[in-house]
């Protein structure tokens, strides 16, 4: 029934979901109610006389006017002209009153729907949806985005196209020219695909759309997209849901990458054309079969995309376990393209609605660094430091959103004011974001407001204090202790480790400021690090210096800035790590992961010998010992003394 009357997925989806039911035992699809009569006993009883009809009565009623209470009389209306008068009153009362009932009650369903709908900034919605790759460019481009409407607007397109047509009829011998021929046909396709009357019409013209090149390229591709998404917007969500998506379908298993590639790009860029139910049921799903079972790198990095724009647009909160799900299945795919995918579109969509849930810095947030615990208890016989990049990759790149929350969430976001004169923002102010969608400008909304805010954050952290800030006082008070215990965890001759955390809290201490790393940040280490040359105790030395605090404390923290201060911090740093840790007999090698590290960029080799000469005309023999020891570590560091 479902198919014979053009309802193709519903019936797909009834047929996949009951197939193992059957439809001929009424014990098995009956709904706890008797069976009906069989058709033979119907038939039987059909004959049967029917019961005999009821007598009826005609009956009639009157009003006596005499009867009615009080005097109704024309006479006595004109005599009392107030009585009128009051009546209108209270009717015009009692109007004005369910008018203010119902204005009220416009009220609520618009709050209602506004805390239902998505509030990206539409700067972050144009960088998302500018992953779906559009041809408009062109003279062809232009003709598939405009979907002719009326019959005049039909014959003018004709007018248009049939002149690159024809001749490519002619001399279609060669694949390139069948090709262009196919691409030209796309305008004439969509045109009469959406205006045909007739459902099997449509689907016949729709599939043939899907199948006109049987290797789409990259602009062959853009040009199908293009139309597709042009049909959408003329005809609806409906027959998109009806019409379109069968045909994605149909080629998700197809022989050929390039049709699967142009399914996977399809469903983001139908994404914002679909009624929500499916797309974050049917569509979500088979992103999600595409992501677990395609092999092409390319189909992959493509649905990671898609999945990121249905992100975007995502507005069940049911979802977001399944959607955290996808961002660590897909930050484990063997392909470097994908995952470079998931970072630049899907963790900063993703990101976007956990803040808009609440979420962000309570759930996302938490639940990556208990991943990261789990892995460090867990390897006491041998790191996954695989893993350890997994999770720490998604963890960076959520330090942007992270800092927007801050920003949006500060106490003097009421007082923020745009005016021409705003100063402009340092270059170097924040470190370069992997996509467009990771600048905490396009996350804001603009740069203009970004610039509004960042003149109040500096103020408020230097003057004003982070009182009542509660999103700032969670990063303070509970991220970045528990960022540092994890630091003290990590084995600190793992080269990988100590870098990946340094380039973590680099990017960290940038993104926040030199206010909030002077302030916040660096008493925290120091806190812990409690460097002082009197209180060395020889016999048990320091413990917290021998761990990978040290190296990720002076890399990643100390040289965030790099000015004349802050080099003298790091020097000083390092002399007394070397002092302490040589007075204390304590192994050297936080020390030589620091040199490491630092070593490998060449603007730090001039303080690093700085730093070895403090300890060659040392007082104490113990640090000039661990200087000559230092010496062989720059050597493999590429650092020439």
């Amino acid at each position: 029934y479902l198919l014979k009357n053009e309802y193709k997925l519903s019936s797909i989806t009834f047929s996949d979901e009951n197939d193992d039911q059957d439809f001929e035992l009424w014990d098995d699809v009956g709904l706890n109610i008797p069976k009906p009569p069989e058709l033979l006993q119907l038939y039987r009883n059909g004959g049967t006389p029917l019961s005999s009809p009821r007598d009826t009565v005609d009956v009639s009623v009157e009003v006596d006017l005499g009867d009615l209470p009080g005097n109704c009389s024309n006479q006595d209306v004109l005599k009392k002209p107030d009585l009128l008068q009051q009546q209108q009153t209270e009717v015009v009362q009692e109007l004005e009153y369910q008018i203010s009932l119902l204005s009220n009650e416009k009220q609520s369903l618009v709050e209602q729907m506004k805390k239902l709908q998505r509030k990206l900034s539409p700067a972050f919605l144009q960088a998302l949806l500018s992953f779906c790759r559009m041809c408009s460019d062109s003279r062809l481009g232009s003709e598939v985005s405009r979907i002719a409407d009326s019959e005049d607007s039909v014959m003018l397109m004709l007018g248009r196209c049939l002149p690159h047509i024809v001749p490519n009829v002619l001399l279609a011998k060669r694949e390139r020219m069948v090709a262009h021929l196919c691409q030209e046909l796309i305008p004439l396709i969509l045109c009469t695909a959406c205006l045909h009357p007739e459902p099997k019409e449509r689907d016949q013209l729709l599939h043939i759309l899907f199948n006109l090149i049987k290797r789409p390229d990259d602009d062959q591709r853009q040009m199908i997209l293009t139309g597709c998404v042009a049909f959408a917007k003329h005809v609806g969500p409906t027959r998109v849901e009806a019409e379109l998506l069968p045909q994605c379908w149909e080629q998700i298993n197809h022989k050929y990458p390039e049709r699967r590639l142009l399914v996977a790009e399809a469903c983001g860029a139908l994404a914002p054309y679909l009624p929500k139910e499916i797309r974050s049921s049917l569509v979500l799903s088979m992103l999600q079969q595409m992501l677990a079972e395609d092999k092409a790198d390319m189909v992959r990095e493509a649905v990671i995309k898609s999945l990121g724009i249905i992100m975007g647009y995502i507005d069940d909160p049911d979802k977001y376990s399944q959607g955290f799900e996808l961002m660590l299945l897909s930050l484990a795919d063997p392909s470097e393209r994908v995952v470079n995918a998931v970072h630049q579109v899907f963790i900063p969509a993703f990101a976007a609605w956990a803040t808009e849930l609440g979420i962000l810095h309570t759930t996302l947030i938490p639940s990556l660094l208990a991943r990261i615990e789990k892995l460090l208890s867990q390897g006491e016989h041998g790191l996954d430091e695989h893993k350890l990049h997994v999770f720490l990759s998604a963890l960076q790149s959520l330090i942007p959103p992270l800092f927007a929350v801050v920003l949006q969430n500060a106490p003097f976001t009421s007082r923020v004011k745009l005016h021409g004169d705003t100063p402009a923002i340092e270059v170097t102010r924040f470190p370069r974001p992997a996509s467009p969608l990771q600048d905490v400008a396009t996350i804001i909304g603009s740069r203009e407001m970004l610039s509004a805010l960042l003149l109040l954050y500096d103020h408020q952290l230097e003057h004003e204090g982070t009182t009542g800030w509660e999103s700032l006082l969670w990063v303070v008070n509970q991220f970045l202790p528990q960022l540092i215990e994890i630091v003290g965890r990590i084995n600190v001759t793992s080269s990988t480790c100590v870098h990946e955390f340094s380039r973590f809290f680099w990017r960290f201490c940038r993104t926040f400021g030199k206010i909030f790393t002077s302030t916040k940040i660096k008493p925290q280490f120091q806190e812990i690090l409690r460097l002082s040359e009197e209180n060395v105790d020889p016999s048990t030395g320091n413990d917290i210096l021998t761990k990978a605090t040290v190296p990720i404390y002076a890399t990643g923290v100390l040289t965030c800035y790099n000015q004349e201060e802050d080099r003298k911090l790091l020097v000083g740093f390092l002399e007394d790590v070397m002092t302490t840790l040589s007075l204390s007999h304590a192994p050297l090698n936080s020390l030589k992961a620091s040199f490491v590290e630092l070593g490998a960029n060449p603007v730090y080799h001039e303080l690093l010998l700085t730093v070895l000469w403090y300890g060659v005309v040392h007082t104490s023999a113990l640090v000039r010992c661990t200087a000559a020891r230092m010496f062989e570590v720059p050597q493999n560091t590429k650092l020439r003394l």
